[in-house]
């Protein structure tokens, strides 16, 4: 067995069930017991319990996003409502695409895929989702006994290599204009060989372990996660909606948990939209803003704050 559970590699292909995820929620429960009251991780957890409602797995996709679209188009053509929280996976991706369109290596061994969630946060909570599935990521990631981390805003770092990466995209349903938030997805797990131009800088956890983990187990492990952070986002906004959040918004558990797993805060970085590409600047990151905005500190003193764009570490 691996470290804190997470077997070894049971065979090929994926077969998850929603009711395999709700198994892996109730051991989640357990889990949170060191840092959470079990009745407040119980509560947060059923308020994301909508993650895997439906899951799909497919031994091929070109690309996971384009089957979410065409997914929620066919449901809506045929009059059905698109369950909140389906996920679809697939054992690999023929064209997958990161941010700023880069190619995204995805062959059989990861995990990759896109989480269908039906728009109903409001702004504010909304502005933390890409933080929250970096937290829901590396905290997947660290149950396995690798100790990841997090650069702003979610990719998901071991050594310095990226383990793990994700797009969030909006679409709107053709027909009622219903949004939805588009998450896809991909975590290195079992794949070891990576083309000549990653090799440097991506890695998987089977590469840190030495070994296969059961790819079955760990998404079952990261839907569970994504099911607290999304639960936590909706708690959080239902108590500020009654007042009785109280304190500064600022402090969201969200942003807490974020700096906790991340090394970015008081770092050197060097920022920019694909910024290997355009490079725009050099600064120090000296926090975040309540809506998870990265506050840089200049050269010159002067302080900028960007919501979208990407660093590397100097």
């Amino acid at each position: 067995m691996a470290e804190r559970g997470i077997p070894l590699a049971a065979g090929n292909g994926l077969a998850i069930t929603a009711g395999d995820v709700g198994r892996e929620l109730r051991l989640e429960s357990l889990r949170r017991r060191e840092s959470w009251k079990t009745e407040e991780a119980e509560r947060i957890l059923r308020y994301g319990a909508f993650v895997g409602s439906v899951v799909e797995c497919h031994a091929t996709l070109d690309r996971a996003m384009n089957r979410a679209r065409s997914h929620i188009t066919a449901m809506e053509q045929e009059g059905r409502s698109v369950h909140n929280g389906t996920v679809i996976l697939a054992d690999s991706l023929g064209s997958s695409r990161g941010r700023f369109d880069r190619a995204w290596h995805a062959p059989a061994g990861g995990l990759w895929g896109c989480l269908i969630h039906a728009n109903t946060l409001l702004p504010q909570s909304r502005n933390l989702i890409p933080l929250g599935v970096g937290v829901a990521c590396c905290e997947a990631v660290r149950e396995t006994g690798i100790g990841a981390e997090l650069r702003w805003v979610n990719d998901v770092l071991v050594d310095g290599r990226k383990v793990a990466g994700f797009l969030i995209e909006s679409f709107f349903s053709p027909i009622h204009r219903e949004e939805y938030n588009l998450i896809g997805f991909g975590v290195n797990v079992n794949n070891r060989r990576f083309p000549p131009e990653l090799q440097d800088i991506a890695l998987s956890l089977s590469q840190v372990l030495g070994r296969s983990i059961d790819l079955n187990r760990f998404a079952l492990l990261f839907m569970a996660k994504l099911s607290f952070a999304f639960g936590l986002l909706y708690r959080e906004e239902e108590l500020h909606l009654r007042d009785e959040g109280g304190g500064d918004p600022g402090w969201h558990p969200m942003l807490r948990a974020w700096a906790d797993l991340s090394g970015t805060i008081g770092r050197r970085v060097l920022f920019g939209f694909d910024v290997m590409k355009n490079p725009q600047y050099q600064a120090t990151v000296t926090g975040l803003t309540e809506s998870g905005g990265l506050i840089l500190r200049l050269d010159d003193g002067h302080e900028k704050i960007e919501y979208c764009g990407e660093i590397r570490y100097l």
